[in-house]
């Protein structure tokens, strides 16, 4: 738009100074100076397809301009000269580009206003207007159209066909975004059916076995299908599509999942949630829906063993900046201090201490309470989510 501008205020100033010198018979320096900031500008101009740098541009030409305009408007009647309002359009252009360019050009044309007006009210002269009486006519009329072309005709063009531009890309962009958003939002519910799928075969797979064991673990395998099945499927029915999981909601819908899973609808099972409005990332609500999976089974199957039923507890807080710690466990008979992941062939307890150490954690037992409570420290991670080896 810049280069536009000049090119057009630089032939329009180069027509005028002309019919200034050939048709109103206006000699010296109005005429000159017309045509002396038409080449100046236009190789200003020039320049930039050299240094590529349009706010070195943008400012030689506005203060060309704001000198040239200073200059015919003393020469042309000082403070009642019809091109004064030319300094306007200067102050215009200065906002056209950036704020702090337009309002150093407002202080300076106020402060050039001012000192024309009281050089006019003065006894101390500079110069006379070198308009000739019977061309300031002409010549009042031709400025106004020099300031209307370059207001309406000039930039009034130029910024609505910025605008259009602008308004074209911004419609563009925003269907790109909204396709983004629907594509992953049916990557999320693609995920999930294909997780409920694998969590349906393998519900089926561990009503065909006899051997207890092998259905166990079977159905301990369907849980962590499913507990990451339920992360997708959080993802899909969000109307922002950040892939980011409101926590609490999850965990509630994850703990009543498993306690109907193993104890059945009809157990006497609490649940106590302690869980503030946080949103974590996908790559973290997997791995501590996997540790929750892994901690409430064992607990309601090793653990709350009372048919009056027992208390399971989950409480996330956060401790830093991207730092939180999540205390979970169960009021039931707990195991032995001597079983760890070195010495236990436990799929769950190796898993649940390996993924702490995938959410750069740190883990340890609370020994002073009934059952069995971890206290693992997380840090929220947004990367591609690795598997657990």
């Amino acid at each position: 738009m810049i280069l536009k501008v000049n090119y057009s205020s630089s032939l329009f100033a180069a027509i005028f100074g002309l019919i200034c010198f050939f048709f109103l018979d206006i000699k010296g320096i109005i005429p000159y100076t017309f045509i002396g900031y038409a080449f100046v500008n236009l190789v200003n101009t020039a320049l930039y397809r050299k240094h590529e740098n349009v706010v070195l541009t943008y400012n030689l030409t506005s203060i060309l301009s704001m000198i040239a305009a200073i200059i015919i408007t003393i020469y042309s009647g000082s403070i009642q000269s019809p091109f004064i309002f030319v300094l306007a359009i200067i102050v215009f252009a200065g906002y056209v580009t950036t704020k702090v360019f337009g309002q150093l050009y407002l202080i300076v044309n106020l402060a050039v206003l001012t000192i024309l007006f009281l050089y006019d009210t003065g006894d101390f002269r500079i110069s006379e207007n070198t308009v000739p009486l019977e061309s300031r006519n002409w010549f009042a009329f031709l400025s106004a159209v020099f300031a209307v072309y370059l207001l309406g005709g000039v930039f009034g063009k130029n910024l609505l066909m910025a605008h259009h531009k602008l308004y074209k890309s911004r419609n563009e962009i925003q269907e790109r975004i909204e396709e983004k958003e629907t594509l992953l939002k049916e990557v999320h519910h693609r995920v999930k059916n294909n997780l409920q799928t694998v969590s349906s075969l393998l519900s089926l797979q561990s009503r065909a076995i006899a051997d207890e064991k092998i259905s166990s673990i079977i159905k301990s395998s369907q849980n962590r299908v499913v507990s990451m099945a339920m992360v997708h499927e959080m993802l899909y029915k969000r109307d922002d599509y950040l892939s980011k999981i409101e926590l609490r909601p999850y965990v509630k819908e994850l703990c009543d999942y498993l306690v109907r899973s193993v104890k059945g609808n009809n157990s006497n099972v609490k649940v106590d949630l302690d869980i503030d409005d946080h949103k974590l990332s996908i790559d973290t609500v997997i791995p501590i829906g996997l540790i929750i999976n892994e901690t409430i089974t064992n607990a309601l199957k090793y653990g709350i063993t009372d048919a009056n039923g027992g208390e399971i507890h989950v409480s996330v807080k956060k401790i830093g900046e991207n730092r939180y710690q999540m205390y979970l466990g169960d009021n039931g008979i707990g195991y032995s201090e001597d079983i760890n992941p070195r010495t236990s062939n436990s799929l769950g307890l190796k898993l649940i201490y390996n993924l702490s150490r995938q959410l750069r954690g740190t883990i340890s037992r609370d020994y002073d309470k009934k059952g069995t409570y971890y206290c693992i420290e997380f840090e929220e991670i947004i990367e591609e989510f690795n598997s657990v080896d």
